[in-house]
């Protein structure tokens, strides 16, 4: 069953509440999205450590539930 874009802004918000998340599916199957999150707590973290940071909040739905997802991740500017 794919997984619901709310979802996974639900899932990253709790692991970063401060996190401006935006969502969108890219295929129109809810397997396939793309995520800006933008954190204060991306801050000083290269850009591999922000996105491991992300995917632990998904807590092992990437690659299963959720098939793909594009990330663009920052620190607020």
């Amino acid at each position: 069953m794919p997984m619901h874009a709310r979802d996974i802004e639900s899932l990253i918000k709790s692991a970063l509440p401060d996190a401006k998340v935006v969502i969108r599916d890219l295929a129109g199957d809810g397997d396939h999205y793309a995520a800006e999150v933008v954190s204060e707590q991306f801050r000083g973290k290269n850009r591999v450590q922000q996105h491991q940071m992300v995917y632990a909040a998904l807590k092992g739905n990437m690659g299963g539930t959720l098939h793909a997802l594009a990330l663009q991740t920052s620190a607020p500017d």
